[in-house]
């Protein structure tokens, strides 16, 4: 059933990366750039990309940038975690029409294959937006890679597919 849901998904994505973060800029963003190169080097298109302090109205401004884009895929990247000034769960989640939990639980269990315990401090999660799919990840170009390469890629075009049924 799901090779089926697949052979009828997109091959080709308009994604669009936001980097959430107090501390990098555009020339620091190593994440972001990570995730541009994998999504580009899948065959995806990248609608555009930028960096945002970790604060919810410039999480929601940028979101509004790639929706503006055509964006059908978001990828945050920072602000995951349990300091005082990530929010991009909190911010993200209140948007959510669907939240895909599945994701956060296999993230972490990914991680804590290959980092241990400080796996459970990330609050990675997933889920639907007016048409789009969002992506919270950690700031971790390591965790990035992770994310992307086990799990957004080899479901993008079939999680964009079932956006539109």
């Amino acid at each position: 059933m799901a090779a089926e849901h697949k052979s009828r998904a997109p091959v080709h994505v308009s994604a669009y990366v936001v980097t959430c973060s107090d501390s990098r800029d555009e020339a620091h963003d190593g994440s972001g750039k990570d995730l541009r190169e994998g999504l580009a080097a899948a065959g995806h298109t990248v609608a555009g990309h930028t960096v945002v302090k970790d604060d919810p109205e410039a999480i929601r401004g940028a979101l509004a940038q790639a929706q503006a884009a055509g964006a059908r895929a978001v990828l945050f990247t920072g602000g995951t975690g349990i300091g005082r000034r990530d929010c991009t769960v909190e911010t993200l989640r209140a948007l959510f029409e669907k939240e895909l939990p599945g994701f956060g639980e296999l993230f972490r269990m990914l991680s804590f294959q290959r980092i241990g315990s400080p796996a459970m401090m990330s609050r990675a999660t997933a889920g639907t937006y007016q048409g789009m799919i969002l992506f919270a990840l950690p700031g971790s170009p390591q965790a990035v890679k992770l994310a992307l390469d086990a799990l957004i890629l080899p479901e993008l075009g079939h999680a964009v597919r079932e956006l539109t049924r």
